[in-house]
Formats: structure tokens, C-alpha cells, sequence
């Protein structure tokens, strides 16, 4: 029997859900038809790559070492696929974008903004999810390009910094404005409402309330910023956001606090290695155009880079971001 690539992706779809049963749903194909199609290619290979004889199917040491091999060739496939089809000229091609979440309060609209007015040939896939999900998925080949914030990331993972994000309290464009910067001790008697414990963002300022022993009356816990920026504007409440955030909305207005909360450095990721299409390269460069022209605070090694071979470098204020 001829190899086919059904075949591959049949076994792996087994692998993955652990039964015959759940991989045909996905597949739409009948039980009895995928059962036979795998055995097809046990045959072919010469060796047992699942073991049936549990409440689940597993893969043997065999199946284990035949799909890792088989999702890379898929990958590569896939990869190929997309070289073949992708026109240097930007006339049409194909973008794969995930992002965390807070990034579609103010960067995702200008930066899809001047994809489509620059190249409206190149269609584009824009998906929310966690910084973890985002990695494995670009490993997998599930995304050509993330955006999320420099740290430990996963191996195969190239970052590139773009810029830093400065984050500060939120609230109504009409509440009333304090006399500089509020204390920190201050937030103990806000009302805030803040996104869930699910975002990345939240995680970072319990860590700054923490620090400073502030324990603050959460009135909303939200997992959506649009929701937030709705309810801040039509209440009392403040919210901890990305600067930037209130500075695309005239109805909001930045509070800054002392001491600052800790900045973030936003980042570029790609799989190293990974073959990079005419989109992904307009997409970068756009990026990197749209970071200068709002004049979002460079990363520190692109200023010291910039500082020691005296060379042009994003602008050093900092517009207020997200």
C-alpha cells in the first residue's frame, strides 16, 4: 500500500483524542473506515504504533517516535504549500496573527488598519489566546506571528522587542482629576474592576498591589477589555490598564500612580527557522513603522543599541501605551 498523507494525519487525530471514536467525529469519517485506514498503515511501516488494549488508545514507543516525525513532515508540507502560493509582490497572501488579548484595545485595529490600506490582497486570521497557547501554537505551525510580552519563552521561540508598555489606573474622561500622581496606599479605598485572573495583565498588577501591601475593593472582575473600558466610562470605577488604551479613547483618562507599576516589554515571536512569507515581512515592517509613528518607548537594548552606534532609534518619550 502507497503512503498517503490521510494517513498520517488519521493517526495523529487518534493520537490526540485518545479514541477512534472522538478522532472519526472530527475527521467526519465512520469508525470502521479510520480503524482500517490506521492498520493500513501499521502494515505499511511493519511495526504496532497504537496500543488498543486500554480504556484509551495510546501510542507505543514506536507510534510515539513515528508521529513526532509525521507532524514535522506535515509542517514542512504545510510550509511548502504556503511558499508556493505566496507572491513576493503582495498582491494576495495570508497571515496567521495570535495575540494576548489587551493587545486588541489599541494595537491590532491600526496595525490590520494599514495591512489592508497598504496591502488589501493579504488576508488575515487574527486569534486571542494566552502567551503559553501562542508559543506551542507557533511551534505547531498553527501561527505564522505573535505578539505577546518578553520572558522565559519556549524553546524554538525567537522574540523580537518592539516596544515598552506602560500600564497606570484608568478611569472616567469626567471624573474628577486628582493633583498629580495618586499614591499606591491610596487604591486601598478605590473601587476597582479589574480583568480576571485568566489574563497575564492581572497577574502583573496583584504583583505590584502585593508589593506595596495594597488590598484594594474589586467591585468587577471581567475577561474582556471592551467590557472594562464600558463599565469605567459609566461609573465611578477605575480599572488597571495599558496607558495606550486610554489614549485611543476620549473617554477615559489615565491616572498615573507613584510608584509606577512595573513596565513590559511587548514582543514580536516567531519559530526559529520558520519560513517567513512576503506577509509576514510587510506585517513586521508595518509594525515597526506603526511603533515609531505613535512613538511607543523602544525596548532597552534597541536604546542602547541605538545609543552606542549612534544611529536613528524609536522616539524615547513615551506615548501613553495601553
Amino acid at each position: 500500500m502507497a503512503l498517503e498523507l490521510r494517513h498520517l494525519r488519521y493517526l495523529i487525530a487518534v493520537a490526540e483524542h485518545g479514541s477512534f471514536t472522538r478522532a472519526a467525529e472530527e475527521l467526519r469519517i465512520s469508525q470502521p473506515t479510520l480503524s482500517q485506514q490506521v492498520k493500513q498503515l501499521e502494515r505499511t511501516v511493519g511495526v504496532q504504533l497504537l496500543d488498543r488494549s486500554g480504556r484509551a488508545v495510546r501510542l507505543t514507543d514506536a507510534g510515539a517516535t513515528y508521529v513526532h516525525h509525521a507532524r514535522g513532515a506535515l509542517r514542512d508540507l504545510a510550509a511548502a504549500e504556503r511558499a508556493v502560493m505566496d507572491l513576493a509582490d503582495l498582491s494576495r497572501g495570508h497571515l496567521r496573527l495570535a495575540l494576548t488579548p489587551t493587545f486588541t484595545a489599541y494595537l491590532v485595529g491600526p496595525l490590520v488598519a494599514g495591512l489592508q490600506s497598504a496591502h488589501p490582497g493579504i488576508t488575515l486570521e487574527v486569534r486571542e489566546m494566552a502567551q503559553d497557547r501562542i508559543e506551542a501554537g507557533l511551534l505547531a505551525d498553527d501561527h505564522d506571528l505573535g505578539l505577546a510580552f518578553e520572558g522565559a519563552h519556549l524553546p524554538g521561540i525567537a522574540a523580537t522587542p518592539l516596544f515598552i508598555e506602560t500600564l497606570g489606573l484608568v478611569a472616567a474622561a469626567d471624573a474628577e482629576p486628582g493633583r498629580g500622581p495618586l499614591p499606591v496606599r491610596d487604591l486601598a479605598t478605590r473601587r476597582l474592576a479589574l480583568l480576571s485572573g485568566d489574563f497575564a495583565t492581572r497577574e502583573h498588577v496583584d504583583g505590584y498591589l502585593a508589593a506595596h501591601g495594597v488590598r484594594p475593593h474589586i467591585a468587577v472582575e471581567a475577561n474582556s477589555v471592551h467590557a472594562l473600558t464600558e463599565i469605567v466610562r459609566r461609573t465611578t470605577l477605575a480599572t488597571v490598564l495599558p496607558d495606550a488604551v486610554a489614549h485611543d479613547h476620549p473617554y477615559l483618562r489615565p491616572v498615573p500612580l507613584d510608584p509606577a507599576l512595573p513596565s513590559r516589554t511587548v514582543t514580536l515571536l516567531r519559530r526559529e527557522g520558520a519560513y517567513e512569507s512576503a506577509a509576514a515581512r510587510a506585517f513586521t515592517e508595518l509594525t515597526a513603522r506603526l511603533v515609531r509613528e505613535r512613538g511607543y518607548r523602544p525596548p532597552l537594548r534597541a536604546q542602547t543599541q541605538g545609543e552606542a552606534a549612534g544611529a536613528d532609534h524609536l522616539p524615547g518619550h513615551s506615548l501613553q501605551a495601553r
